[in-house]
């Protein structure tokens, strides 16, 4: 498949800066219906990511009657915990991709990185949208015609030729 990232992604992205407070994107996340958003500077460049799971880190680390082992399981979390703002609480450097990747790389990096999500960024790190896993799928959310067309357009002319020059430097090769 051919699809990009620019082909599939949201543009019209929710974000937040360093300086929005817990409360404030508590509400934006559920105001939005979203799970996360990219956290920017004042150039909008992309910083970091804050996540539903960000937001209730917080809460469950600090919840009185936390068992010892829980503790120690998320004592790397404690800092994060008590953090109050997108800048304390976001996961940075935040995981993008630019919107000429291909899906293909996207979904790979999304498996890879353990990521839902990822900022869509200019080479200067400028956000320009977000993809996410359901983005990334709906390139296969097309009827059968539409992707047999595609592949009959794209895929095989190009295996085509490569097959012809591989005739032809193996007949030249021959002579």
């Amino acid at each position: 498949m051919s699809a990009t990232v620019r082909d599939v992604m949201t543009t019209r992205v929710v974000a937040v800066r360093r300086d929005a407070t817990f409360k404030e994107m508590a509400a934006m996340l559920r105001r939005s219906r979203i799970s996360a958003f990219p956290v920017v500077d004042d150039a909008r460049r992309v910083i970091g990511v804050v996540s539903e799971a960000d937001l209730l880190v917080k809460e469950a680390v600090q919840a009185e009657g936390t068992s010892v082992l829980a503790a120690l399981r998320h004592f790397k979390e404690e800092d994060k915990a008590a953090g109050i703002t997108a800048g304390e609480l976001m996961t940075s450097p935040a995981v993008t991709v630019g919107p000429d990747a291909a899906v293909e790389e996207a979904a790979r990096l999304m498996y890879d990185r353990r990521v839902k999500r990822l900022p869509v960024v200019t080479p200067a790190g400028l956000l320009v949208g977000i993809i996410s896993r359901a983005d990334v799928l709906s390139v296969f959310d097309r009827p059968d015609q539409q992707i047999r067309d595609e592949v009959t357009r794209q895929v095989l002319p190009g295996i085509l030729m490569r097959a012809r020059a591989g005739w032809t430097s193996r007949s030249a090769t021959a002579s």
